[in-house]
C-alpha cells in the first residue's frame, strides 16, 4: 500500500507522534496504518506529542570527565517535575546523555539529537529521548550540553550542586602535575556554582554588554534623582563594581575575601612551582531563564475527579 499525505495525516491524529515518525512508521509496515501504530508505540513513539507542549524546566544539570582526564562535559535535561528529576531512572538516562556527549561531534542540539543513540544503535539520541518521555510519562528535554577537551597540561574538573540543580565544568592548564591544582579546581568551581560569574576576565566582555549595562546603570541612576551633572562619573564607579561581580577572577574569592580569585590562583601558582591558569568554565544551573510550571493541586484533582 502507497505511503500517502492523508495516511501520514490520520496516524499522526491516532497516536500523537511526530510528522517524520508517522511516515517512517508507515514505510516500515508498506502503508498499514494499523501495523504503523504498533510499530510507533513500540518505538515509545505513540502520545509523545501531548507531552511535548507541556513545561519542562525542572530537571539535573550533570558534569562528567573521561577517564583520561581529557574530555570534559555538561548536560541540562529537563522534566515537568522535581519529583521525575529525583528519580534513579532518570538520573541513569542523564549520565546516558553525558556518555553520549563525551562522544559526540555535534555542535548544535539539532545535529547532536539526530545521532545514533550509543545505548541502542538502533535508534537516534531524538527517538531515545521519546521512549523515555512515553516511559517516565513526562515531557523530557535535552536543553544543552558543552565539551571541553583539554589541549594543553593540565586538569579538568567537575562540581555538581544541591544534586543537580547546579553543575560547573573548569578547566585548568599547568605544566607540572599536583593535587593542589585539583583542590584548586574544585575550590573555584563551588565560587562559580555559589556567585555565578558570566565572564572568565574582564578582556572577554564585549564592548556591547557594557555598553547596555551603562544604559541600564544610568537610567537607574536617573530614576534615583541623581544630578545628572554627577551621574556619569557613579556610572563608571557602580560599572566597574558590577564587572568585578561579572568576571570570575575578579571576584572576592568566597573561602578569603582578602584575595581576588585571580590572587587565590597566584598563590596557588607560587605552591605548585609553575604557572596555573584558568582555561575556561561553564556553569549551568537547571531550568536557568525558563518559564516555570504553575502548579495547582487542588485544579489537578479536581481535573481527574471529572475524568
Amino acid at each position: 500500500m502507497a505511503v500517502t499525505a492523508a495516511k501520514i495525516k490520520e496516524l499522526r491524529e491516532l497516536t500523537g507522534a511526530g510528522m517524520v515518525d508517522c511516515k517512517n512508521a508507515l514505510t516500515e509496515t508498506d502503508g498499514d496504518i494499523e501495523k504503523a501504530v504498533e510499530v510507533l508505540r513500540e518505538k515509545g513513539l505513540s502520545a509523545v506529542l501531548k507531552k511535548a507542549g507541556r513545561i519542562a524546566s525542572e530537571g539535573l544539570a550533570f558534569a562528567s570527565i573521561s577517564e583520561d582526564n581529557k574530555i570534559g562535559v555538561v548536560v541540562e535535561v529537563n522534566s515537568e517535575t522535581d519529583f521525575v528529576a529525583k528519580n534513579q531512572d532518570f538520573k541513569t538516562y542523564v549520565a546516558k546523555v553525558a556518555a553520549q556527549a563525551m562522544t559526540s561531534d555535534a555542535t548544535d542540539m539539532d545535529a547532536f539529537l539526530a545521532e545514533t543513540w550509543a545505548d541502542d544503535t538502533s535508534v537516534t539520541v531524538k527517538d531515545a529521548l521519546s521512549q523515555k518521555i512515553a516511559i517516565i510519562g513526562e515531557n523530557l528535554s535535552i536543553r544543552r550540553f558543552e565539551k571541553f577537551v583539554k589541549e594543553k597540561p593540565g586538569q579538568i574538573i567537575s562540581y555538581i550542586h544541591g544534586g543537580g540543580r547546579v553543575a560547573v565544568l573548569i578547566e585548568l592548564s599547568c605544566e607540572k602535575q599536583s593535587d593542589l591544582i585539583v583542590e584548586a579546581g574544585k575550590n573555584i568551581s563551588m565560587q562559580i556554582a555559589a556567585m555565578s560569574p558570566k565572564f572568565l576576565k574582564r578582556e572577554d566582555v564585549s564592548q556591547d554588554f557594557i555598553e547596555k549595562e551603562r544604559k541600564i546603570l544610568t537610567e537607574q541612576a536617573l530614576n534615583e534623582g541623581k544630578p545628572a551633572n554627577i551621574v556619569e562619573k557613579m556610572i563608571e564607579g557602580r560599572l566597574n563594581k558590577e564587572l568585578k561581580e561579572f568576571c570570575l577572577l575578579d571576584q572576592e574569592y568566597v573561602k578569603d575575601d582578602k584575595m581576588t580569585v585571580k590572587q587565590y590562583v597566584e598563590s596557588i601558582s607560587k605552591e605548585v612551582g609553575a604557572t596555573v591558569v584558568v582555561e575556561r568554565f561553564v556553569r549551568f544551573e537547571t531550568g536557568e531563564g525558563l518559564e516555570k510550571k504553575e502548579e495547582n493541586f487542588a485544579e489537578e484533582v479536581s481535573k481527574a475527579m471529572q475524568g
